[in-house]
């Protein structure tokens, strides 16, 4: 790879990542409301079946099947994350 195809694809990934925090905030945002519903009707904070259900549509999203994994895999790990906030915001709230 070039120097100059180097940073074009660099540029790009800088440019996701700047969309992908943004969206990121507002994924939390949105996590926040679930916790705050969860914790006033006493539901665990794992929903294995929405999770599951959420994985399988959005992943198949991924037009290119040999992301697909990859993408599933990401969306475990955002779950998770989001899992953890919502943990954290529930401990602050007792």
């Amino acid at each position: 790879m070039t120097d100059e195809r180097l940073e074009k694809a660099r540029a790009i990934i800088n440019e996701v990542d700047a969309d992908m925090a943004r969206l990121f905030e507002k994924r939390m945002e949105a996590a926040a409301l679930v916790a705050a519903y969860k914790q006033d009707h006493h539901l665990p904070i794992l929903d294995a079946k929405r999770e599951e259900e959420n994985i399988a549509r959005n992943s198949a999203l991924i037009a290119d099947e040999t992301l697909r994994p990859y993408y599933e895999h990401f969306l475990r790990d955002v779950m998770k994350v989001s899992r953890m906030y919502q943990q954290r915001l529930m401990e602050e709230k007792e």
